[in-house]
């Protein structure tokens, strides 16, 4: 009798879902074209490092610095938002000790214990 009970059940219920015809709503929002993109709906700060980063500039110094050969020609390039910046150098690969000196803006400077150049260039910060 359960089985009947259960059996006349199913087959109504498949009945009743065949004959409705579900419509699903796209989901537009204000604009008509759906859901914004992050370009869109960026503001501020967001905003302006997304146009920075789209013109290939790197505003949070993020991508991989160019390697450089550090000779007086073609030195280390460091930036700085001031007129002087500490660098620290490892000398050597496998060195353990950081040799810090102070680096100013203008001409090349050396490490005072390897010789590479270093120079400092003024750095404008994104905000």
């Amino acid at each position: 009798m359960a089985s009947r009970l259960f059996l006349r059940t199913c087959s109504l219920t498949l009945r009743a879902r065949q004959n409705i015809s579900m419509k699903v709503q796209p989901r537009v929002f204000a604009s008509g074209r759906g859901i914004p993109t992050d370009d869109e709906q960026a503001a501020g700060l967001e905003r302006r490092i997304l146009q920075a980063l789209k013109k290939g500039q790197d505003p949070y110094s993020i991508f991989k610095p160019k390697l450089y050969a550090g000779t007086k020609e073609d030195p280390h390039i460091v930036p700085g938002i001031s007129n002087k910046r500490l660098v620290g150098c490892l000398c050597e690969e496998d060195n353990t000790a950081i040799v810090w000196f102070w680096l100013h803006e203008g001409n090349p400077q050396r490490c005072p214990s390897c010789g590479s150049h270093y120079k400092l260039i003024h750095h404008k910060l994104p905000h």
